[in-house]
């Protein structure tokens, strides 16, 4: 989902259309290996303001690198990335170790058509994530960006579970319509993701084998980036709601042409099994890349509210809507927080200490409540 900028949110996410060149060696034996030196924690990594965040450690180096989520175990990351220097013109997924002194990623996936949103399963030895490889090799088209800032909705997106050597083991989506950005219940039973399946992008839920397809969500927009609660019982998530009549119609019309607009986005939370759905937070712009903080009474997320430009920057909020707090400060661009499982760490990626480029790199720090 994810990370992609410049002036408004349109050019905020073009910084993470992925250009990455992660400092280190190359080695290809069928699967390309990247080794970078993870630095130590340095005070230059964080801003004066962010307390919350301690020991900031920077895990990769130059390009673009997005939605980083820890394994299950809390020893490992998975994560998404292109170079198109190196010939990967679409994001490719990758997973690391976590707390080794070189952060060395392995890729997964195949290096054919885009892929998006992985995601450790219980076991810690399989991931899942979307792909458009049975498709095609390409990166298929990308949005044209005259009439501004799009994302593609492509029906050729499936969800397929691989092993750590990239070999797919099973394919949980078989259809001719968009499905992505899936991710699992820390009680391990339970996929949530979204898909246009019904007309509409929603929220669906399906067992970790693909059985028992629940559609969870059924209000007009694009409700997407969906993570469960500690505890397996909620679910937070983005969405889009087009209100008025010229604004419902143009995201129908641009559905229809495979697109959607994502400038303007408020979260929401669930019940697991779409029950008692409540609106977080009213505050324009784009509010995005939710997670549940370790207690399960807050939401860490990425937003533009204060400016509706840049920065983005993390927040958090209370389920219910109050106590919003700033977490991070940097100029551009932060976003796709992740609490490790055991709540001592979280994950993030930025345009810190970039050195001017529009790289995004991934951050890990101990968490400080």
């Amino acid at each position: 989902m994810n990370g992609r900028l410049v002036l408004l949110f349109a050019g905020l996410l073009l910084l993470l259309s992925y250009g990455l060149q992660m400092g280190g060696k190359l080695v290809s034996e069928g699967k390309q290996e990247v080794v970078s030196e993870a630095s130590e924690p340095a005070a230059s990594l964080a801003f004066p303001e962010e307390v919350h965040l301690k020991n900031v450690r920077q895990l990769t180096f130059g390009g673009d690198n997005a939605e980083a989520y820890w394994s299950f175990d809390d020893q490992m990351l998975s994560f998404q990335y292109r170079n198109l220097s190196e010939g990967l013109d679409c994001d490719q997924i990758y997973w690391a170790d976590a707390h080794g002194k070189t952060f060395a990623p392995h890729m997964i996936s195949n290096g054919k058509g885009r892929t998006t949103c992985a995601f450790f399963l219980p076991d810690n030895k399989h991931v899942l994530y979307a792909s458009t490889f049975a498709t095609a090799d390409s990166c298929l088209h990308d949005p044209d960006r005259s009439h501004g800032y799009l994302w593609g909705v492509y029906p050729s997106y499936e969800i397929y579970v691989s092993d750590l050597e990239g070999n797919i083991v099973s394919q949980l989506t078989d259809n001719n319509y968009y499905d992505a950005e899936a991710t699992v219940s820390p009680k391990g039973d339970k996929i949530v993701f979204t898909s246009d399946r019904s007309g509409d992008l929603e929220l669906w839920t399906m067992n970790l084998d693909g059985s028992d397809l629940k559609q969870i969500t059924s209000d007009l927009g694009y409700d997407g980036g969906a993570f469960f609660s500690p505890d397996g019982s909620k679910i937070v998530f983005r969405a889009s709601r087009p209100s008025t009549p010229e604004a419902k119609k143009e995201y129908k019309d641009l559905l229809k042409t495979g697109y959607v607009r994502p400038n303007e986005m408020e979260l929401f939370i669930c019940n697991a099994d779409g029950s008692d759905l409540r609106q977080i937070t009213h505050l324009g712009g784009a509010n995005w890349a939710p997670f549940f903080h370790p207690s399960g009474n807050k939401i860490i997320f990425s937003s533009n509210h204060m400016t509706k430009r840049i920065p983005f920057n993390l927040f958090m909020i209370n389920v219910d809507g109050t106590g919003l707090e700033q977490i991070t400060y940097d100029e551009v661009f932060d976003s796709f927080a992740m609490f490790s499982n055991d709540g001592k760490k979280i994950v993030f990626g930025s345009n810190r200490n970039n050195h001017g480029t529009r790289d995004t790199n991934l951050f890990m720090a101990d968490w400080e409540d």
